[in-house]
């Protein structure tokens, strides 16, 4: 049986791993999506401030997939202890939601609405860019495993 004192001690981890993952996330897709510009045509065809307003929004977009992806993970796996208990089986699911997801919008956008497109320097598979595959693969498997708590 927990006592008050270490149900608030998993209740303050709890909201503490939370704003880290998230705060951390969004400095790395910041970084990663001015790293990928040049595999999109915007890169060429667009001016300095429409660029900047493109990292900007992908990455306040990346953050809204993060948080989204993390609170449905524990919402569907989570218990009450966490992240003092499955821990793992939370990471492995908010970052299968985070490449679900990007999967679809990756798609929805290139090919269905053809609100962007890729550059000739995009590696695709099946048509979907490579760059934001990893990027949803890399960056939530990082921070999740440098936030993980010493079990």
């Amino acid at each position: 049986m927990f006592n008050q004192s270490k149900l608030q001690y998993i209740f303050f981890t709890r909201r503490k791993l939370f704003l880290q993952y998230i705060s951390i996330t969004a400095s790395l897709n910041l970084v990663w999506e001015t790293l990928q510009l040049p595999l999109y045509t915007l890169w060429r065809e667009s001016t300095p401030s429409a660029i900047a307003f493109a990292v900007l929004h992908c990455t306040i977009g990346d953050m809204i997939i993060a948080t989204l992806s993390l609170a449905t993970a524990l919402i569907l796996v989570g218990t009450p202890k966490w992240p003092l208990e499955l821990f793992r089986p939370v990471a492995l699911l908010a970052i299968t939601l985070g490449v679900s997801y990007t999967v679809f919008s990756e798609w929805n956008n290139t090919v269905v609405k053809s609100a962007w497109s890729y550059s000739s320097l995009m590696p695709t598979l099946w048509g979907i860019g490579l760059s934001p595959l990893g990027q949803w693969f890399i960056i939530p498997a990082f921070v999740f495993w440098y936030l993980r708590p010493d079990l």
